[in-house]
């Protein structure tokens, strides 16, 4: 392989790193702040969430995709290989549960950011937002943690 295929290919693991690596480390920060109940520390997790989700997330997983189409081209892959395709398929699942669950946080972020400010309980809109927020989070996990077996093993899958 050539030098600029290498250098292409540890940028691609790296962002790769970086989008499942700030999303398990984010995600666990607050879930488990959220299971503590502190509303103060609630409202600061999902700031740092949302942040997080804009600083690293986000330009990996734009990232991603293109580094993946240069490795591809400059690999001579078949685009339509059966680890590629089901790498396509499961990088839109992740991404179809992204999507809402940061629109989940900014909603979270809201709803603790005002108890704070009022003194008030945390409503119930944001618990349900949490259950979906969870509940999404399972599927994009997978779904990527998949993603990295068929990157490393590249199996024939029909």
């Amino acid at each position: 392989m050539s030098d600029a295929y290498q250098w292409v290919l540890w940028t691609h693991i790296l962002s790769a790193t970086l989008l499942f690596g700030t999303g398990l480390g984010t995600a666990f920060h607050l879930y488990a702040t959220h299971l503590r109940g502190n509303v103060s520390a609630i409202a600061v997790a999902a700031r740092n969430t949302v942040l997080a989700d804009w600083l690293f997330i986000a330009p990996a997983a734009v990232f991603q995709p293109a580094s993946g189409l240069v490795l591809v081209l400059m690999g001579e892959f078949d685009l339509l290989e059966s680890w590629l395709v089901a790498t396509y398929v499961l990088y839109a699942i992740a991404a179809a549960c992204w999507i809402p669950a940061v629109w989940l946080q900014y909603r979270v972020r809201r709803l603790a950011e005002a108890a704070v400010t009022t003194g008030t309980a945390l409503p119930a809109t944001y618990f349900s937002a949490m259950r979906v927020w969870f509940a999404l989070g399972w599927p994009a996990f997978a779904a990527l943690l998949v993603v990295y077996a068929l990157m490393v093993m590249k199996p024939t899958l029909w």
